[in-house]
């Protein structure tokens, strides 16, 4: 009898060990969870590209819901302007070897109290931008936010409980153009804005979709290159000379220990249907869907292996936030003809939409 009261006991003690086992394990593992939300481990920095990978299905997504966010431009509010469908956003991005952190936006905003965070560059700026305040409002609606437009090239929207400012430096091509007798001239070895970016803490910069604009949508009427004035030039070469000046500017003028300093990648366009295997199809209006598959047929345009060569150049650190690729993929997240302007944009992107991963990009570069 002793004896059975013994295993009874003995049992009952196992049993309880394994349960209480396995509640730890679970709790850490949701304790691992929950810090990975918000930051990567040493491992995963050093060992993961999270631009490598596919597009997947996730319900949980969009972030936020468009219609509540006070700032989209009509350009990119596809979903106020009669998009019908809405899988195009349910889609995350997943990098191949690792897990890419989902983004925190009262985590972001904690992180930079104080801090003052800008895009610099043109309409893709501006879109990149307006994805990042959306995100930030999504997360803390009841703060008292500011906007402020401090001349016609800077926009600022600031969180005044984290004194978070996000700003928007409108600047076609990074370098200066001036007006001249001889009319305007875009000086590819000059960046006196530089002087108006220093105090920054983040810098986000961006330029290329008007560099082979001509005719009335180009922004100049001569070139000056090495104290040359030419009335033309090859639009790689201009550039490539644009972004070496940058590359520059950034070596001699930026204290990366207090600057944070991005590069983000091109921005790809969707008008002709046999760069994703549909010949005869001229635009993205019809596309519902991301291409299938990982790698994009036509692969990377020139101008994206300048943006790296260049990069490469520079000494201090800065980070290439490389959305070319994973942009290609997605056909199905432009305008198209639902935003307010009725043009067929397959350049720009929708907002919610494609530049909310550009964002969890940023935030998984800012914070590791």
């Amino acid at each position: 009898m002793g004896s059975f009261k013994r295993r009874r006991c003995y049992s009952f003690l196992a049993v309880s060990f394994v349960i209480f086992s396995c509640l730890c394990l679970a709790n850490a593992n949701g304790i691992h969870r929950k810090k990975s939300s918000v930051e990567y481990s040493r491992k995963e920095q050093s060992s993961c590209n999270v631009y490598q990978g596919n597009w997947v299905s996730d319900n949980s997504y969009p972030l936020y819901n468009s219609s509540t966010c006070p700032f989209i431009r009509k350009e990119f509010d596809c979903q106020k302007y009669g998009r019908p469908d809405h899988l195009y956003l349910k889609y995350r991005w997943q990098p191949s070897n690792c897990h890419l952190p989902r983004f925190n936006g009262q985590h972001f905003l904690k992180r930079f109290k104080g801090k003052k965070i800008a895009f610099i560059g043109d309409s893709v700026s501006l879109n990149h931008w307006q994805s990042l305040i959306c995100m930030l409002h999504a997360a803390t609606p009841n703060s008292s936010i500011v906007r402020q437009e401090l001349n016609k090239s800077i926009s600022a929207v600031t969180f005044q409980d984290y004194n978070v400012s996000v700003m928007l430096f409108h600047s076609l091509y990074l370098v200066d153009i001036d007006e001249e007798k001889i009319g305007r001239v875009l000086k590819l070895n000059s960046i006196r804005n530089g002087d108006l970016w220093n105090n920054i803490d983040v810098l986000v910069f961006n330029t290329w979709l008007w560099w082979y604009r001509r005719g009335p949508k180009q922004q100049w009427d001569y070139v000056q290159v090495d104290g040359k004035i030419l009335k033309d030039i090859d639009r790689m070469t201009a550039f490539r000379t644009a972004l070496t000046t940058w590359a520059q500017w950034v070596d001699s003028d930026v204290d990366t220990n207090i600057t944070k300093v991005i590069f983000q990648g091109i921005s790809p366009s969707h008008y002709n249907g046999t760069d994703w295997n549909q010949p005869g199809v001229r635009n993205c209006l019809r596309e519902m869907i991301p291409f299938n598959g990982s790698v994009y047929p036509i692969g990377l345009p020139e101008a994206a292996y300048v943006v790296k060569e260049v990069i490469s150049s520079i000494k201090k650190p800065v980070h290439l936030l490389d959305i070319t690729a994973l942009s290609q993929l997605r056909k199905d997240a432009h305008p198209s003809s639902y935003n307010g302007f009725k043009g067929m944009d397959c350049t720009h992107w929708c907002v919610a939409g494609l530049p909310d991963t550009w964002n969890e990009l940023l935030y998984a570069a800012l914070i590791s």
